[in-house]
């Protein structure tokens, strides 16, 4: 279950200035006060970076930043007369963006609160990462793959070949897609990667493996929420994918990569892992601040690889950290 109504309505009482900065070369968490749940973004071609979150009543916002921690505010992915619709009354959840042949392409979940079974994910497209985006309509539900609540986009290229994985609490699931992204190929079978322990699929390659990460837990009760942010890892892209110790996460075992700790709650639904320019690894996520409550809040910190696995700080999120680095 995601994305109660509650937390969208707390974006319009979030201003979008940035949070103070602290001491110079450092930066503190949240780094933005706005509610911007399941955060995804892309490089762009100018060296911003552009991030996309869960819709808000302002519509489906599009961030953009030189340095991951100071954000602004800078277009919304659709206008009002090209919002998509194929879930009537849905929210637009979980946005997954990517460059593909060219264009920017937007994954996209729709679905309202308890939907499961008509829940469904979109893709649409752009020139550039702004938008305003072009929507080509549904690729996945239930009714065409039999996945319930099919949300939670990300799309993999490899080999030459286009994937799309999701899946929410029912299991998480992979496709095959046409090399540009918008539609799935004809006679593609689904196939199940892990149990239904998770949600929010984001896949890394790094060397030889794929990490698979992954949420858990209950992401919208506010400082209640239990979301905790794990991870398995498999010598091939569709699996198996195991722990440390070799157990499957198609059995619902994972390695542990951020939980939650006194100041912030319900750490996950991570973004792609960002290297920066000295080589550090970043990841973004969202959380809830026990001393703001201003909803799911934009959270980074700096990812570690240690005897082949992720490792973030103590695992749990940073207060104040030295800043990433970009010439």
């Amino acid at each position: 279950m995601k994305k109660p109504i509650f937390f969208i309505l707390l974006s319009l009482f979030t201003a979008q200035a940035a949070l103070p900065a602290g001491p110079a070369g450092r930066y503190e968490n949240p780094v933005s006060p706005m509610n911007l749940p399941d955060p995804s973004l892309i490089r762009g071609g100018d060296g911003f970076f552009y991030l996309f979150a869960t819709e808000n009543c302002q519509g489906l916002p599009v961030m953009r930043s030189a340095d991951l921690i100071e954000w602004e505010r800078v277009a919304s992915a659709f206008t009002s007369e090209g919002r998509p619709g194929f879930v009537e009354g849905a929210g637009i959840w979980a946005p997954s963006i990517n460059r593909i042949g060219g264009k920017y392409v937007l994954y996209y979940s729709m679905s309202t609160w308890g939907g499961e079974e008509q829940a469904g994910i979109g893709a649409a497209w752009a020139e550039e990462p702004t938008g305003p985006y072009t929507d080509v309509g549904k690729l996945v539900d239930m009714a065409n793959t039999g996945v319930k609540n099919s949300i939670d986009p990300f799309y993999v290229e490899e080999g030459g070949r286009h994937y799309l994985f999701w899946g929410s609490f029912s299991g998480l699931f992979g496709i095959e897609l046409e090399s540009d992204g918008l539609s799935v190929k004809p006679g593609a079978s689904v196939e199940q990667i892990a149990g239904r322990a998770y949600e929010a699929t984001y896949i890394h390659k790094k060397d030889g493996y794929y990490y698979l990460f992954a949420s858990i837990g209950t992401c919208c009760e506010g400082v209640n929420s239990t979301y905790t942010t794990v991870v398995g890892r498999s010598a091939d892209l569709f699996g198996p994918y195991t722990d440390r110790n070799g157990n499957l996460m198609l059995d619902n075992r994972h390695e542990i990569v951020i939980k939650g700790n006194d100041r912030f709650k319900g750490p996950g639904h991570n973004s792609e892992i960002i290297t920066d320019d000295e080589g550090t690894d970043w990841i973004l996520y969202h959380a809830v601040d026990v001393e703001i409550a201003r909803g799911r809040q934009l959270m980074l910190d700096r990812v570690d690889w240690v005897d082949g696995w992720p490792v973030v700080g103590d695992g749990t999120p940073s207060l104040s950290s030295p800043a990433p680095v970009f010439h």
